[in-house]
């Protein structure tokens, strides 16, 4: 008998204890905002179908601008109004500061140590100080024009010179018009703008060893496949026990490029130790001399993380811009005459364009604001991760929800935006700048917007004020998006080009 009632003792007190947990669960997940039936054990994951912004804004039409999803047992909040991104990172801004920890940035990210994907806190606050003040400051991309304006320089020419050689082929015959890419030209060129400032030291074009451009496509390819590992859709990140199996080789890629990327970043820091590039400015040489006071900021892996972080910010995004934006200017002369009209009217036909002009080019500056409207670089802003229990838009939300915002579907909200499908910069001629958030609000926003606005607009400028461009047929360019944290056409642009005269100038 004795042995029937412990049991039975035993049995009621786990029952009573599972109750007391899932209902202290219940309690404290009460009042999510809506979202779909979920799956068991996935959950909501079949969802995240690239590009993940689409289903998303599909799945808001439903159930509204705040909306939970369940990747395994992990919370997701996506927003897609611009009020509530206001409310998450103004009333809510530090409590929403932390990064999910994801296993790419533990493995390719120094431990989750950089500007990207380090918690809120001291460290953060070191690392943005440094992009801030050392790195991204107006006196240090001041420092960098030069530099800038050099490398596009070399594009234009060199597309200028192909254009030339070209004249007469194919479809433009008898008109001077040659078919071009520009995708991978505008690549080459943001890398090669990225290093010179970080090294000092170019990997692409003229006077680059086999050796420099073999190590540039080895880190760029690295850097592809760590920016695909790191969505938001490894199944890894959401079920932990599979990590012990790694069934699809995720943790055995992950250190490959880890270990690959670190030999190339530290290789670089050790060549300026050497004083290989002493009498050339570039960041490094400028963290390395600041490591010599205070090297408990300025250590080896903050150098590293720094330098990844910038690099996988600021070269694919700018480069996907630049084509985006000439794709909507193709498929809308009149905006691209206008354009054109500006800069022969407050330049001069006999000058190339240089980036302290871009001041005198505001209409310039509204077709870039136009085109990262409609195709923001990262249409999901980088995952937040709350801190504590908070309440956004009159909803729970737990500690340790994953928040996005969905910048795609808030630029086209046609409550904020007139006719908001349509490309018209002329928008922003009324002042509408404030409603554009696609580099982010908060404490967490993109430290380099400004340098990513001066490449992206200095860039179109070049190409506008070089070169007549059209389609290579009636047809508009195909819009379409295709795969990537940073979203590309899902058909690179091909456009017919003919050299003008000042492009001998460049």
């Amino acid at each position: 008998m004795a042995p029937f009632l412990y049991y039975s003792l035993l049995s009621l007190v786990l029952i009573l204890s599972v109750k007391f947990l899932v209902e202290s669960q219940s309690r404290k997940l009460k009042n999510l905002p809506p979202g779909p039936p979920r799956l068991p054990i996935i959950g909501n994951l079949h969802y995240m179908k690239p590009p993940v912004h689409l289903p998303f804004a599909k799945l808001s039409e439903t159930y509204g601008d705040m909306i939970s999803l369940w990747f395994g047992s992990r919370l997701v909040v996506v927003l897609s109004s611009l009020s509530l991104a206001r409310e998450c990172f103004g009333t809510n801004d530090v409590i929403l500061a932390n990064r999910p920890r994801f296993l790419a940035g533990k493995y390719a990210s120094y431990k989750w140590s950089t500007l990207a994907t380090t918690s809120y806190g001291e460290h953060w606050r070191n690392v943005r100080r440094i992009a801030t003040v050392d790195v991204l400051s107006s006196h240090r991309l001041n420092s960098f024009t030069a530099a800038r304006e050099d490398e596009i320089r070399r594009m234009v020419w060199r597309l200028g010179q192909e254009a030339m050689s070209r004249e007469g082929e194919g479809e433009g015959e008898g008109e001077g018009f040659v078919r071009v890419g520009l995708r991978e030209r505008l690549m080459e060129t943001t890398f090669n703008n990225m290093m010179r400032m970080i090294s000092g030291k170019r990997f692409h074009g003229d006077g680059c060893t086999a050796k420099d451009v073999e190590e540039a496509r080895v880190f760029r390819d690295d850097i592809s496949n760590l920016l695909e590992l790191a969505a938001a859709q490894n199944k890894a990140d959401f079920f932990p026990f599979l990590r012990v199996f790694d069934f699809e080789g995720l943790l055995r890629r992950l250190k490959r490029i880890a270990s690959s990327t670190d030999k190339f970043l530290q290789n670089l820091i050790e060549e300026h130790r050497s004083g290989k590039y002493a009498n050339v400015e570039n960041m490094i040489s400028h963290l390395l001399k600041l490591s010599e006071s205070q090297p408990e900021c300025y250590s080896d892996q903050t150098i590293k993380g720094l330098i990844q972080a910038m690099l996988i910010a600021g070269t694919d995004t700018s480069a996907l811009t630049v084509e985006w934006t000439m794709s909507e200017l193709l498929n809308a002369p009149e905006v691209f005459q206008k354009a054109k009209d500006e800069i022969d009217t407050n330049i001069g036909k006999d000058r190339v364009v240089d980036e302290q002009d871009m001041a005198k080019l505001p209409y310039l500056q509204n077709i870039v604001n136009e085109t990262l409207r409609l195709h923001p670089a990262a249409p999901l802003s980088l995952p937040h991760e709350s801190s504590e229990d908070c309440t956004i838009g009159g909803y729970h939300i737990p500690r340790g929800t994953i928040v996005l915002t969905n910048l795609w579907l808030i630029h086209r909200d046609p409550k904020l935006w007139s006719d908001p499908l349509s490309f018209k910069p002329e928008r922003f001629e009324k002042g509408e700048e404030n409603k554009l958030i696609a580099f982010g609000i908060g404490r967490r926003s993109c430290a380099g917007q400004g340098l990513a606005q001066r490449l992206v607009t200095y860039t179109v400028a070049l190409l506008i004020q070089c070169f007549q461009w059209k389609r290579e047929s009636e047809e508009k360019i195909d819009m379409r998006e295709g795969k990537g944290l940073a979203v590309p056409k899902l058909i690179p642009l091909q456009a017919m080009c003919k050299s003008l005269p000042i492009v001998n100038k460049v």
